[in-house]
């Protein structure tokens, strides 16, 4: 497998290591990991990704 090249979000700001980030891979998988922890990767089917991002989307004044 080609390395994947991650990408956090701009609003984890500069040296903060705990922020989720995301890297795709050329047939469009996408991975997820927490920056605190690199070596663990979730691999999501695009369903369980969107009900993921629909729950946080949802419920993002309860969670920030």
């Amino acid at each position: 497998m080609a390395e994947l090249t991650w990408q956090k979000s701009s609003f984890s700001g500069s040296g903060q290591n705990d922020c989720l980030e995301v890297a795709s891979t050329s047939t469009g998988a996408l991975h997820l990991r927490e920056s605190e922890d690199p070596g663990t990767v979730l691999i999501p089917d695009r369903r369980a990704l969107r009900g993921l991002l629909g729950h946080l989307k949802a419920n993002a004044a309860d969670i920030g």
